[in-house]
């Protein structure tokens, strides 16, 4: 299963993020098969390839709870709940 995460990027204390997709079974920091975007918490900047990530979704990938509520924040996805 595919996700779309965030992967830590940026020196100590300065932390920035890249939106990646990635392998479910990889690490937080392995190698992504593809960036969607980044996210720059100092700053408050989300930027993000829309095209990209709705095809990467109806592909049938999972955004992890963070990166899901960027998506419902941006209006790409609806705020479903999820059911467990």
């Amino acid at each position: 299963m595919l996700k779309i995460r965030l992967k830590r990027c940026g020196r100590k204390k300065s932390p920035s993020y890249r939106i990646i997709l990635i392998p479910s079974q990889s690490r937080r920091d392995g190698r992504s098969i593809e960036e969607l975007g980044y996210y720059n918490p100092l700053r408050n900047q989300l930027i993000y390839n829309e095209e990209r990530i709705q095809f990467r979704l109806s592909q049938g990938a999972k955004p992890t709870e963070t990166v899901r509520n960027f998506l419902i924040k941006s209006g790409i996805i609806e705020n479903i709940k999820k059911i467990k």
